[in-house]
């Protein structure tokens, strides 16, 4: 597993988390690498291409240690063959908080991760305010 900082310039910056997770959904589950990871979703490389649907749910799953698992449920936005990423559309705050620390971690700078937190909560004020986004 290894794990590397990000230099792109985007709203939410991603950390290379190199991993293995299952993701889960309709009744199927396919297991997958982690490419990346952030706030806001992850990149996810399967050993085949993507057969999921676009819009579906699906529970993402991964574990930090032995006794450590972060859970989200996700919703693919972009596929590229076996590559796909995925948002996230729900996270439970034991999983949302063991994922700030692991991207504070490995951000190194905590005043960028409180103005990530605070761009996350726009978003899902923009949400709630204008469902049809």
């Amino acid at each position: 597993m290894a794990i590397e900082k990000s230099d792109d310039k985007r709203r939410f910056h991603r950390i290379f988390y190199h991993a293995d997770a299952l993701v889960s959904g309709s009744g199927e589950s396919h297991a997958c690498k982690i490419i990346d990871l952030c706030l806001r979703g992850c990149l996810l490389e399967f050993s085949q291409p993507w057969s999921g649907g676009k819009d579906s749910l699906y529970t993402l799953k991964f574990d930090l240690s032995d006794e450590i698992s972060i859970a989200m449920e996700v919703v693919a936005v972009h596929v590229d063959a076996n590559i796909v990423g995925f948002k996230c559309v729900h996270i439970d705050i034991d999983s949302i908080s063991r994922l700030r620390r692991l991207v504070e971690l490995n951000l190194g700078d905590s005043e960028l991760l409180e103005r990530e937190l605070a761009a996350l909560v726009d978003l899902a004020e923009q949400n709630k305010n204008n469902p049809q986004q």
